[in-house]
């Protein structure tokens, strides 16, 4: 398979890398620093079973997508329309278009915007841009995707390159499931500057009192949406820090590394949303409010899709 990444960080340089390594040809379309490293040394895959350089082509134009039968589209959800312009002159007829990214809303805004089916995926995993062309992962990997005339083959692809995949006619209530997640973990990891562990492992503070309101106000939410999250989607927050203890949220990463986050696709899109249904989310609207704060002292950074 000829494969692009568009927005090749932490998680299109994960999946990417691991398709590269099951004799996939990849192609990285990533920020500068990272292309540079790349094209210079392969990509440094770090996981929990294996360490190992792949190689795979690099570049930091959405030219490089000329001609791929999958493009993963893995850039931050500020970027979605911007990108998918790019994306768009470079897509060729029947290419597979998969949306890898946070919040609930970006396959729809991708699809809108490049004039091309989009699948949308709910991805599990913890990683990190570890330096220049080096991804580290901490954790999990599984995808789940929506059916489409392309999915079996994605999941088989994908499965014997080391991903799970499950296809699941039920992905609006996966991703919001996912969006719920982050609503709890993202904002808190990046104000705190704590991985998940430290914050749930806290003696004296109502850090579960914490999360059970964020849960509730996305679920009032959700339901008002039309949405059914799963039964078990408050046990499935308070116990996510117990299988990656260690990660920091993408919030916080972005914040260390001076770039604007997701944040108003994730506790930022609870407050939209309830506003427009007559909802409360105060928990909610003070988490986006300091994230965004924390933002406004950042230095000037260059947009870009990665």
């Amino acid at each position: 398979m000829k494969i692009a990444v568009m927005g090749a960080g932490a998680v299109g340089c994960y999946y990417g890398g691991m398709l590269a390594r099951a004799g996939h040809e990849v192609t990285l379309i990533a920020r500068a620093h990272h292309a540079t490293a790349i094209n210079a040394s392969g990509l440094l895959l770090e996981t929990q079973a294996f360490t190992q350089r792949v190689r795979v082509a690099a570049s930091t134009d959405a030219s490089a997508a000329d001609g791929a039968q999958w493009v993963l589209f893995c850039v931050k959800s500020t970027d979605t329309e911007s990108a998918g312009r790019a994306l768009a002159p470079h897509l060729v007829e029947g290419a597979v278009v998969l949306s890898l990214q946070n919040g609930v809303d970006n396959a729809e805004r991708l699809q809108a915007t490049i004039g091309h089916p989009v699948i949308p995926a709910v991805v599990y995993v913890a990683t990190e841009m570890a330096g220049p062309g080096h991804v580290r992962h901490h954790g999990r990997g599984e995808l789940v995707i929506a059916p489409s005339p392309a999915s079996a083959h994605l999941a088989d692809t994908l499965g014997a390159a080391g991903v799970p995949v499950q296809v699941s006619d039920n992905v609006a209530s996966a991703l919001w499931a996912k969006l719920v997640l982050n609503c709890a973990y993202n904002a808190l990891s990046a104000i705190t500057r704590l991985p998940y562990g430290e914050i749930m492992n806290s003696p004296g503070l109502a850090v579960p009192q914490v999360m059970q309101d964020i849960v509730h106000e996305c679920q009032r939410v959700a339901q008002a949406s039309g949405v059914a999250l799963p039964a078990d989607t408050l046990d499935a927050v308070l116990h996510l820090a117990a299988t990656m203890p260690g990660q920091m949220s993408s919030t916080a990463q972005d914040l260390a590394r001076g770039k604007r986050s997701e944040i108003d696709h994730l506790n930022g899109y609870i407050v939209r949303r309830g506003e427009a249904l007559g909802i409360a989310t105060p928990v909610n609207r003070l988490l986006h409010t300091l994230v965004r704060l924390l933002e406004r002292h950042l230095p000037a950074q260059a947009d870009g899709a990665a």
